[in-house]
């Protein structure tokens, strides 16, 4: 299934709850992302001060769910030493943290002994399951939604298990 962001954006606001989101792969080739990873790569870094120059899309849909009472979390799952990729990643993470995500990296090492589905997932209030497909390269390939009780389970499960192990954002140091 196709997805857009507004279509995705219609689906959290609709959260009574909770979204979490567990990733975990160590390079996504998102294409909106290709501009600011190159000019990370040149050097550039987000000022933590200058909050109208972050990715303002997805940091206001948070902040405005949020403020509803919603609370979103988010775990990666990530190799060490980390990809280029993951490193760009953390260097912003402290924007979605300032929106009110609630972000944890767990070491690839320190899930070995977890059941995990085979794609990355947001859960959206333990009732609809939204997978994302990404090929070997890391480009998304599409989106499948399930309500079926034993998947939401499985992806509840697995989330609060990486959840628990996992090291929040301000204390995991790349």
């Amino acid at each position: 299934m196709a997805q857009s962001l507004s279509s995705f954006a219609d689906l959290i606001r609709s959260v009574e709850r909770s979204a979490v989101h567990l990733e975990t792969r160590d390079v996504y080739a998102i294409s909106n992302e290709d501009e600011g990873f190159a000019a990370w790569k040149r050097g550039h870094r987000l000022d933590p001060e200058d909050q109208e120059s972050w990715w303002r899309p997805w940091l206001d849909l948070v902040q405005e769910v949020t403020a509803k009472g919603v609370v979103i979390r988010r775990a990666r799952i990530v190799g060490e030493p980390p990809s280029e990729y993951i490193r760009y990643e953390h260097s912003f993470t402290f924007t979605n943290v300032a929106a009110g995500e609630e972000i944890r990296w767990l070491p690839r090492r320190q899930a070995s002994d977890l059941a995990l589905p085979g794609n990355d997932f947001w859960l959206f209030d333990d009732r609809i399951v939204q997978f994302n497909v990404f090929d070997g390269d890391g480009r998304w390939v599409n989106t499948d939604q399930t309500d079926a009780p034993a998947v939401v389970q499985l992806c509840s499960t697995a989330f609060n298990a990486v959840w628990e192990k996992a090291i929040p954002h301000d204390k995991y140091v790349i």
